[in-house]
């Protein structure tokens, strides 16, 4: 590991290059520990040149973004964490109606842009909080809208080091899934198509849904956003709360008061905790309704 940070140095510079960097400053939920390395890199020259020592090297790897859709353990995870941030996170605006952003583009940033531009389709994706890159993989939505809706083009790069455009139909899109999932895809940028709107309609939309969300959902705590896909023909935090798990709580890991399908940390809450909570979650309404609900969170590293 020490010789694979030495090249790494060769790479990027030392501010991009984070040693035992903990993961609960890494993610949303606050939660996980230590990665042995973390980088930040800024061009797809960098990720090239780094996924390829690291392959040399035998050191596994896992791409992020925000971290907003991460359990990570608190044992922490082992090998070599790409964070895709604020070093690759452009924008272009073809002047027309399309927007090409990169991974690392907090989804806010992009729906804010389009606004600017006077561009409509994005208003759902304004409080999303995760990047561009998460949202594709996972086809991320809100009130009624999803990324399939307005993807044109996403460039991935393939497991052998190629890069890839590949258009919408290709994705695979499907409720909280893409291909990127099954081939392990890196999402490098995305090409979205938009429509003209008015502004003042556009900004309006996006205050409402922007107070929907604050008066909804649990956002004065850390959490990882909805924790549970929804069920087919159910959802899950009236399941939840049916099952009388309001409140829930496993140490600081807790079932959101006002919004049960938010699993929250109140503060000190460990990666264990929150697993615990999740499975009885599971459990609990298993038992009760006979619905089996799937995490949207996606569970990485050690636990211990």
């Amino acid at each position: 590991m020490q010789d694979f940070i030495q090249e790494l140095h060769t790479i990027l510079p030392e501010e991009r290059i984070k040693i035992q960097a903990m993961m609960k400053e890494h993610t949303t939920f606050r939660v996980g520990g230590p990665a042995d390395v973390l980088v930040s890199p800024q061009s797809v020259e960098e990720l090239t040149r780094i996924l390829s020592l690291a392959k040399e090297n035998q050191i596994p790897y896992y791409v992020i973004g925000h971290g907003s859709n991460l359990l990570v353990g608190d044992g922490g995870i082992r090998g070599l964490v790409i964070e895709f941030g604020k070093e690759y996170a452009g924008i272009t605006w073809d002047g027309n109606i399309s927007l090409t952003v990169q991974a690392g583009c907090m989804m806010s940033t992009a729906a804010n842009f389009a606004y600017k531009q006077g561009l409509t389709g994005m208003e759902f994706a304004a409080g999303i909080p995760g990047t561009l890159g998460g949202a594709i993989r996972m086809n991320a939505g809100a009130y009624g809208g999803e990324m399939k809706d307005i993807v044109k083009t996403v460039t991935v790069m393939l497991p052998d080091g190629d890069v890839k455009v590949m258009d919408r139909d290709e994705m695979h899109f499907a409720y909280r899934h893409s291909i990127a999932d099954e081939q392990d895809l890196i999402i490098l940028e995305t090409e979205l198509v938009l429509e003209h709107g008015d502004p003042e309609a556009i900004q309006a939309r996006m205050q409402e849904l922007g107070q929907a969300r604050r008066e909804k959902q649990p956002l004065e705590y850390p959490s990882a956003g909805s924790t549970f896909k929804r069920p087919e023909g159910y959802f899950a935090g009236k399941l939840i709360m049916e099952a009388g798990l309001a409140g829930y709580r496993v140490g600081d890991a807790q079932v959101s008061e006002k919004h049960c399908g938010f699993v929250i940390n109140r503060g000190e809450a460990t990666a264990k905790e929150i697993d615990t909570l999740m499975q009885d979650v599971i459990r609990k309404v298993q038992e009760k309704d006979g619905v089996t609900l799937e995490p949207e969170v996606r569970r990485v590293g050690e636990f211990v």
